[in-house]
């Protein structure tokens, strides 16, 4: 008779990378794959006996207070798809960055066939069927209280900017009521972190009506909140019985199931715990959406939903995300994770949601003011000087009317940076315009109604086309680690508590507790050179 085996690998490693800025009071490391420089992100570090811990970032990184890690002598270290690995924290630098490995866990496909022989077979779809219908059974319908750190940036081409964190506590009144609801915010603290660049313009609001600023193919309602309020709505799992987001939809309606092909794939492990690993793709017209739901094979309880939607339009250049058949550009992507607590249900590990925004840049090379000369003449001055291939000197690319009467150009001069251009007009035409745009320019009203300008094509020393807005690709973030869950004791007043409708960052009300430094933040780190992570 066939018997399980685990194949791991046993590589188990500790190295250091000194640290930029040295933190006095916290303890700093990053998580890796054990044969790799690969970070393992949204894996879960914490003291061994410990009830807090902290969640790693995308580029593996965690802290710790000093004090927290003082308090035990294992760090314990756990991501699904990976061995629970204890480090003793004797062998851990405390000014340095230390470096985790965590070895992988793998089944072979005979395994998994013998594993789903010892149970009545299920389908990849009634497997997931019967994890959505033991949502009740398997999550808290009793109050609880998640204590946390929330944090949103976006990423642009050199790295972090518009970094936001914060600490709350969500009082949650059990998953039999509506979230959105009933579940309430405080706010232990909350900053917008200078050390890592600003940028106004790109932490500007979705714009979808001037095109600003949005989310090409798609659109992200508000949700009538804050940006808080958007990636909670974004956990599909607390909101089962609500429409989460596109082709997940209502857990409880079943619409996971109707909108996608469904697929097992090889079982993985949490925290020594199997799991069916069951994946989701739905393909249409110019979009690709992949996902994955990892459920326990001993209740059925939803440890893991991984989902991602794609524009095949735009490729992408990630050739792990082409080796799997995904060719589009990614618009959003979910993770929300799950581990067994207090009465063994499940609660809130992590969830971030993430989905990329095109930011329309004002144009480089504009018209910088338009003079009305005498004898039919008018002179174009430009903000930037004007290139040899500027293509200033053909007569097509300038269009002038006055009151519907077409002005046409007949003749152009080209100089550094302005333009001096013959037109015919009668006589009479040019004399009422004249006359107009001085009346409406002592008023100190717009001329742009009656004496109508289009200058196109033309290009400035540095290439820059007139009047062309540039698009610029960005990564939105929202994160919420858990740091420890808790009952619920006292919810405070109303006026201590967030307002939802309101910016998370705008003036919101802040409630310390007395044991408000036992938290933290898990401010990410700030870049490092690319050969140190070598080490």
């Amino acid at each position: 008779m066939s018997y399980l085996k685990c194949l791991l690998i046993l590589l188990i490693g500790f190295s250091t990378i000194t640290l930029y800025a040295q933190e006095e009071n916290f303890l700093r490391g990053r998580v890796y794959e054990s044969t790799s420089n690969t970070p393992i992100v949204y894996a879960t570090v914490r003291i061994k006996g410990k009830a807090k811990g902290v969640i790693t970032n995308m580029d593996g990184g965690f802290r710790l207070p000093k004090k927290l890690y003082q308090m035990g002598d294992t760090i314990q270290v756990s991501s699904m798809g990976y061995q629970l690995t204890n480090f003793p924290i004797s062998k851990l630098s405390p000014s340095e960055i230390n470096i985790l490995r965590l070895p992988t866990t793998l089944f072979s496909l005979d395994e998994a066939v013998v594993s789903a022989k010892r149970k009545k077979r299920l389908t990849a779809r009634q497997i997931l069927k019967r994890a959505i219908d033991n949502i009740t059974l398997n999550y808290p319908m009793f109050s609880f209280s998640t204590k946390g750190y929330y944090r949103e940036y976006q990423v642009d081409s050199i790295g972090y900017i518009n970094l936001n964190e914060a600490f709350v506590e969500v009082f949650d009144m059990g998953f039999h009521k509506i979230d959105t609801i009933s579940t309430k915010i405080s706010m232990y603290d909350y900053v917008r972190n200078t050390d890592f660049p600003r940028d106004t313009v790109s932490d500007n609001s979705y714009n979808y009506e001037k095109g600003t600023k949005v989310i090409d193919k798609a659109y992200l309602s508000a949700y009538g909140g804050n940006e808080f309020a958007i990636l909670r709505i974004h956990n599909a799992i607390r909101n089962y019985k609500l429409s989460s987001y596109d082709f997940i939809n209502s857990l409880a309606e079943g619409d996971v199931i109707k909108n996608h092909s469904i697929e097992r794939k090889l079982d993985t492990y949490a925290d020594e715990e199997r799991l069916f690993a069951i994946h989701l793709k739905k393909k249409f017209p110019g979009y690709t959406a992949s996902g994955m739901f990892y459920i326990s094979q001993q209740d059925y309880a939803i440890h893991k939903i991984h989902y991602s939607l794609y524009d095949d339009y735009k490729r992408n250049s990630d050739k792990e995300l082409r080796d799997k058949g995904i060719i589009g550009s990614l618009i959003f992507e979910v993770n929300t994770e799950y581990r067994r607590g207090r009465n063994d249900k499940m609660y809130l590990n992590f969830n971030a949601f993430r989905n990329t925004f095109q930011l329309a840049l004002p144009p480089k090379f504009i018209v910088d003011s338009l003079q009305i000369m005498d004898q039919n003449k008018i002179m174009v001055y430009f903000n930037n000087d004007l290139g040899k291939e500027s293509k200033a000197d053909d007569l097509k690319n300038y269009k002038f009317s006055y009151r519907g009467e077409i002005i046409k150009p007949t003749n152009v001069k080209v100089y550094t940076d302005r333009c001096l251009l013959e037109v015919k007009a009668s006589a009479k035409l040019w004399n009422n315009l004249t006359r107009e745009l001085n009346t409406r320019t002592n008023k100190r009203v717009s001329a742009a109604d009656v004496f109508l300008v289009q200058i196109e094509d033309i290009l400035d020393n540095e290439g820059n086309i007139l009047n062309e807005y540039v698009f610029k690709d960005y990564t939105q973030f929202r994160e919420f680690f858990t740091q420890e869950i808790g009952a619920v004791s006292r919810i405070p007043v109303d006026s201590l508590l967030m307002d939802m409708r309101r910016p998370i960052f705008d003036n919101q009300p802040v409630n310390r507790p007395d044991n408000y430094k036992s938290y933290w933040m898990n401010t990410p780190f700030k870049p490092l050179e690319e050969n140190s992570l070598k080490k």
